[in-house]
């Protein structure tokens, strides 16, 4: 008997390919795990990503979509997304996505610079809104690889990322935006989103903001930091490399297998569906270390 079925989110410019130890740890204890690729993207990469046209939200409406549908149609347990930065909003925009059951989000955010940590802000700023579509339009795509910075990304994409405003929705045509919000809150599944207070895009304000757009799930926030597990530094990237497979990967399994929440005591925000009369997501006090960005 499988323990569910988890589908792998990752974040923008990451193959799926960093994602492998963390699914062969998940299969392991019993999980049906599929990690894919974005259209653009490691194995999903065309030969030229020149005037490829695939922009960022495709990859929740079209190739989540579809990666839903697929393991929708298996059987085995609750239906799971584990959803890393973008790959932790894509799933609002997907049709079907109500059929999740639970989701886990770490550092999930859809990139608006005014949610960067402030002592790296700026720094970003300039990387990611200002040089990132300056060299798209120069190269026709984003050259990530060479540069050191992720992988390519084709145009349409590093446009999105550049000129996300802070409402995600007025990123789209004013006859879409409705939908989009809608698309959203129609997700019904219990979500866990996991921030780490040195992570200098995933910051508790992103997170918040990317949940304020679940108003039908109920939603907890949690805060962990580098000194839970020993470390100097954790950052946006590495709770998924293996030296977290005796802590923080073991951890989540109390998420993915019973939906209970390890982490009570780092716990920032909680809010139930809109639809049981609360309008928001509610901050709460308390946990062994404050916020620090």
């Amino acid at each position: 008997m499988r323990e569910g079925r988890v589908i792998i989110n990752p974040a923008t410019g990451v193959l799926a390919q960093y994602y492998h130890r963390y699914a062969a740890f998940l299969a392991m204890h019993g999980f049906d795990v599929l990690t894919w690729d974005y259209r653009g993207i490691g194995l999903s990469r065309p030969a030229d990503l020149r005037g490829c046209g695939y922009r960022w939200q495709d990859w929740g409406t079209q190739d989540f979509a579809a990666a839903l549908t697929f393991m929708a149609g298996r059987r085995g347990g609750p239906l799971i997304v584990v959803g890393h930065s973008i790959g932790g909003f894509l799933p609002g925009l997907a049709a079907g996505a109500e059929q999740i059951d639970r989701l886990l989000t770490i550092g999930a955010q859809y990139a608006w610079w005014g949610d960067y940590a402030p002592r790296r802000r700026l720094a970003l700023l300039l990387k990611w809104h200002i040089a990132m579509p300056v060299l798209a339009a120069l190269c026709g795509y984003f050259p990530g690889r060479r540069l050191g910075w992720l992988e390519d990304l084709p145009a349409g994409v590093a446009h999105e990322w550049a000129f996300r405003r802070m409402r995600f929705e007025l990123s789209h045509p004013v006859a879409e935006r409705s939908e989009v919000t809608r698309r959203m809150a129609s997700v019904r599944a219990d979500i866990l989103a996991v921030g780490v207070s040195d992570d200098e895009l995933g910051t508790p304000p992103a997170i918040r903001r990317t949940l304020g757009y679940y108003t039908g799930a109920d939603r907890t926030a949690v805060l962990l930091h580098p000194a839970d597990y020993g470390r100097q530094s954790i950052g946006h990237f590495n709770l998924f490399h293996d030296s977290h497979a005796r802590s923080f990967w073991r951890e989540t399994l109390t998420w993915l297998r019973d939906g209970q929440n390890p982490w009570p005591d780092r716990v920032t925000l909680q809010a139930r569906p809109a639809s049981d009369g609360e309008t928001g997501s509610s901050p709460v006090s308390g946990g062994r270390h404050p916020a620090r960005y």
